[in-house]
């Protein structure tokens, strides 16, 4: 009896002390709960299309451009491209400039001389005056007259006419050239623009769609944070488990505060592009259909320089400085130049009657101007043109190794887009199908909360880099169009 009273009254005794340190562990564990408060109000952050560009709601009607509409305008109102057309016009002027000389060239010029004291010797005006036997002349037949007068004014007009001249006949052959080369330019401006214009398109659409698959993360992330502080609470999960959903939450908070600040000054330089106004706003839409269509490109294609504009470009310059070669070499022909003068020579002592009495004067003639030793001027300068020439022709060269690169980098780029965008492309349904069940056999206590927060970080990477390798893969679709020479305006 003695024995079975101590062993009842031991096992009470550690009954007692069992429910003790529940009793204690209870408070603790409630007083550790009171230290985490109810998770705050997770945005609406529902996925509607792609979301609007900063401050422009309620400003434009809600004004949409594509990326067409984006090119066209920048064609339109880029003021590099307008400079460009300006210098083009700029050009035309001054081919019309150098070949004016080839119009007869007419002046207009006149003397008016009122002597103040004059020398004892008259002066002869030149002008003669018939008198058929007179005798003051000095020729017999023809008396000059001497002119006392203290007021003369002698008005003269010429004409002249270029014939034959090696300048205007350099400015001839390189008028067309010129505006060759002006046009190149403003062609080379138009691709870098559409070029430009695209990629900046393109980079403000990715930050977009950053941006849709943050939304989507911190909407999933926020529920789930929400729902692990319900089941703290209600006993069910440990701590940790709301702990790490909320510091998942706060980091993918914390990359979609940054990519909408990105996403402005990627606006901005988009807008700078297209020489919008500071002042105004639209939107970005884009066909995803047509941009999945827009992808593809034939890599089976070989490059032709004659398609790039560079290349093209210093085909002219060869052009312009065989022409300047070619001017140095016939520098030795004459120039030849007709001209015609006519004047009228006014005498009278009375300033009132200077114009009652003229003599008239007119001539016509050939100037002929032949350049017989310029000091070896000309020889040097033929061999400095030459020398340029050879210049030009190792810029080909380097231009074709430059040209090559560009072509095989834009392929290999593409390539390599395209192999992992489609990757991508299975990684996210991959990761999806993976975060849906791992997320419900959690619901159903059967893993760990830390398999949920790697499925739900592996479909954020996949979603992010699927969405990266697409827009990747149309940036150097561009690249590689451009490298072909293929970009069309």
């Amino acid at each position: 009896m003695k024995r079975s009273y101590i062993n009842t009254y031991g096992l009470k005794l550690l009954l007692f002390a069992g429910l003790l340190s529940l009793s204690f562990n209870a408070l603790a564990q409630n007083d550790k709960k009171k230290q985490f408060p109810v998770p705050e109000d997770i945005p609406d952050t529902s996925k509607v299309g792609f979301p609007l560009m900063p401050n422009t709601e309620g400003k434009n009607g809600g004004q949409y451009f594509t990326l067409k509409q984006c090119i066209d305008y920048a064609l339109t109102h880029q003021p590099g491209l307008n400079k460009a057309i300006i210098n083009q016009d700029i050009a035309h002027t001054t081919n019309s400039i150098n070949l004016a000389a080839w119009l007869p060239q007419v002046n207009a010029n006149g003397n008016f001389i009122h002597y103040l004291k004059q020398s004892n010797t008259n002066i002869s005006t030149g002008t003669g005056t018939s008198t058929g036997t007179g005798s003051t002349g000095n020729t017999g037949s023809t008396s000059n007259v001497r002119s006392s007068y203290a007021n003369t004014f002698i008005p003269e007009l010429a004409v002249s006419q270029a014939i034959v001249s090696p300048d205007l006949l350099y400015a001839a052959k390189s008028a067309p050239l010129l505006v060759k080369q002006a046009q190149q330019v403003t062609d080379s401006t138009k691709i870098y623009l559409i070029s430009a214009v695209s990629k900046s398109f393109y980079n403000v659409l990715l930050t977009l769609q950053q941006i849709n698959v943050l939304k989507e993360d911190t909407a999933r992330l926020g529920k789930n944070v929400r729902d692990t502080y319900h089941q703290y609470k209600g006993g069910i999960v440990d701590e940790t488990d709301y702990l790490q959903a909320t510091i998942t939450l706060n980091n993918s908070v914390t990359q979609l505060k940054q990519a909408n600040e990105n996403v402005i000054p990627q606006y901005a330089a988009l807008k700078q592009l297209m020489g919008f106004e500071p002042g105004k706003d639209f939107n970005v839409s884009i066909d995803t259909a047509q941009m999945m269509a827009d992808i593809q490109i034939d890599t089976t294609r070989q490059l032709l320089y004659e398609k790039r504009i560079e290349y093209q470009q210093i085909q002219t310059r060869k052009d312009l400085q065989s022409q300047l070669t070619n001017y140095y070499k016939y520098a030795f022909l004459p120039t030849v130049s007709g001209f015609f003068n006519y004047s009228q020579q006014f005498a009278n002592n009375s300033f009132p009657n200077l114009l009652s009495q003229s003599y008239t004067s007119s001539l016509v003639g050939l100037t002929l101007s032949i350049p017989i030793f310029t000091g070896f001027a000309r020889l040097h300068n033929v061999h400095k043109a030459q020398l340029q020439e050879k210049l030009i022709q190792w810029d080909e060269v380097d231009l074709k190794s430059q040209l090559y690169k560009e072509y095989t980098t834009g392929l290999a780029g593409y390539k390599s887009n395209l192999f992992s965008f489609n990757v991508q492309r299975k990684n996210v349904a991959m990761a999806r199908r993976v975060y849906f069940v791992v997320n419900l056999q959690y619901k159903q206590g059967i893993v760990a909360y830390l398999n949920v927060i790697t499925a739900e970080s592996n479909l954020i990477t996949a979603e992010i880099n699927y969405t990266n390798s697409l827009f990747n893969l149309l940036s150097s679709k561009i690249d590689l169009e451009k490298a072909m020479g293929d970009i069309t305006y």
